[in-house]
């Protein structure tokens, strides 16, 4: 007598952005049969860019998007830091995709995004599904939305970012730490110039108390953006909002003793957003039987070393890896494995990035641990490339 086939192991997968898309897509190459949850009533292209460093590039490239992201994204010769007021170069590194085996990219967030929304078919992405409970019984999660609908499935992935209500309902909710720091951000068309190019490089412009990065999001150079972080009281700013809008011409006099390039470009910019920046410890655990966090659900980190989005994509990798490791058998080691491979590295980025200092100065050390570190290949019975604490 034949014996029915096993199920593919089913995973659910809360949040539809950078981390929670990149994770269906691997957990998909390895048969699991994933469904993803997003909040949102639809997908908004964002005014912002990101950059996509060599570490994220090698699981783009495996999970067969690269060339898309490729042909729409700008390739910065250099990261390239400056000092704001005499615009003296204080550390270059020229990124050739020789040096770390891939890529680096500056793209619109919104590119990236449907790039890796393209892995997933239509119909397993649901949006305006507000998660409101999660219960684990019987080898299964049950999950509950706010329009009362649920969902079951074999475990359960919270990919929803800053404000995870999956990590809220699994160990409490944490309080963010506000450090007084505002971010300033734009993209808009490079005409606006009057025909002035911003060079080659993606450049971080340091001040003795705030910076600006500065890059073109497209491979034609059409357009671009910059992102800030000044200090600045931000009352009702309380979340990290991609939406409030900020004021262009307080903008302008942040930076009006910066270099006249720096000026050149927000006086260009006809207007912007803002943010506030709040920061969060580390999180004790990532797991709880069959749930799991990835990405800034369990380690948001500030913007300044541009890792965000990009170890969320690494987490992605190595969770699905992890998973096809114990072939959907022991679920709970596989997710143990995978925190105590990624959370060393994870850590120390998150402790870099808030005291903003990488790469400031050529007294900066090796990037090879960060820009180097492969997801698919890293040994999962350690922990990951990471500096010294």
């Amino acid at each position: 007598m034949t014996k029915n086939p096993k199920p593919p192991l089913s995973i659910a997968i809360v949040g539809a952005g950078m981390g929670g898309l990149a994770a269906a897509a691997t957990l998909r190459q390895i048969g699991i049969d994933v469904q993803v949850y997003e909040q949102a009533t639809r997908f908004a292209r964002i005014g912002a860019g990101i950059q996509m460093m060599p570490n994220s590039m090698k699981v783009l490239r495996g999970i067969g998007i690269e060339q898309r992201v490729r042909d729409v994204s700008f390739a910065p010769y250099s990261h390239l830091n400056r000092i704001g007021d005499t615009g003296e170069i204080t550390r270059e590194l020229p990124m050739p995709e020789t040096l770390y085996d891939a890529p680096y990219l500056c793209m619109h967030r919104g590119d990236l995004h449907d790039a890796l929304l393209s892995t997933v078919p239509a119909n397993s992405v649901h949006t305006a599904k507000k998660l409101v409970g999660l219960d684990q019984a019987n080898g299964r999660v049950t999950l509950a939305f706010a329009d009362g609908s649920q969902a079951t499935a074999d475990a359960v992935i919270g990919a929803d970012g800053v404000h995870s209500m999956v990590r809220e309902l699994l160990i409490g909710r944490d309080e963010p730490v506000h450090r007084g720091r505002i971010a300033y951000r734009a993209v808009f068309p490079a005409a606006l110039m009057g025909g002035k190019d911003i060079g080659p490089s993606r450049t971080k412009w340091w001040g003795s108390d705030r910076h600006i990065v500065i890059y073109y999001t497209t491979r034609a150079k059409s357009e671009i953006y910059f992102v800030t972080s000044v200090p600045e009281p931000f009352e009702g700013l309380t979340r990290e909002s991609w939406s409030a809008k900020g004021d262009v011409q307080q903008l302008r006099a942040a930076y009006e003793d910066f270099h006249e390039d720096v000026r050149a470009v927000l006086a260009a910019c006809p207007d912007c957003h803002k943010w506030a920046i709040p920061e969060r410890e580390p999180l004790p655990r990532w797991s709880v039987g069959r749930i799991a966090l990835l990405g800034d659900a369990c380690h948001p980190m500030t913007p300044y070393m541009a890792q965000g989005a990009a170890t969320s994509i690494e987490d992605a990798a190595v969770l699905a890896r992890c998973l096809q490791a114990v072939e959907g058998e022991d679920i709970e080691g596989a997710f143990a494995q995978y925190e105590t491979h990624r959370k060393p590295r994870t850590s120390v980025i998150q402790a870099i990035s808030s005291a903003n200092t990488w790469m400031r100065d050529g007294s900066g050390g090796d990037t090879g641990w960060l820009y180097g570190y492969d997801a698919w290949t890293a040994p999962l019975d350690q922990p990951a490339a990471h500096a010294a604490a």
